[in-house]
């Protein structure tokens, strides 16, 4: 399956969890609580709010090595949107990918998005975690802080 096929399908429209493909082109779910779509919506409104020369998107969808994985929350710089647009899925990661753990997901699934999205082109990935910790990595690593000069305090 294409991911072009999972957004026209019906059958997908409006459904209380994430789909992403697997490099199989096999659907995948995660679901979502509300209290995941609150802090969506506050981590998005903190990357609007403080870095100023791009936007936010929600349930950005990106092409990696594993299928088409979908960030909770990224940031896109205005370079980024005039190269990319809103191509569906990009096929580059926008410079700062957010994943909100699920408690469906596991912490190798987590270092796995890492990773991909970094692959794809990410500058920086943010995992939350439940507990409210939020851990930043970069092209080297894990950081200690963002290098984007923003935090998130839950």
């Amino acid at each position: 399956m294409q991911w072009s096929e999972v957004i026209d399908n019906p059958y997908f429209k409006n459904l209380p969890f994430k789909i992403e493909l697997n490099r199989y082109g096999k659907v995948e779910m995660t679901p979502a609580s509300n209290k995941h779509g609150r802090l969506q919506s506050l981590i998005g409104t903190l990357l609007e709010r403080k870095l100023k020369k791009g936007e936010a998107l929600t349930e950005c969808s990106v092409q990696t090595t594993d299928g088409v994985k979908v960030a909770d929350v990224a940031w896109c710089s205005k370079a980024f949107i005039k190269q990319y647009g809103y191509q569906t899925p990009y096929s580059h990661a926008p410079e700062l990918c957010v994943e909100i753990v699920s408690p469906s997901n596991s912490k190798e699934e987590m270092t796995n998005k890492v990773l991909l999205y970094l692959q794809a082109g990410a500058e920086e990935v943010w995992i939350v975690w439940e507990n409210g910790v939020v851990d930043y990595y970069g092209k080297t690593g894990k950081l200690e802080a963002s290098g984007y000069g923003v935090s998130v305090k839950l």
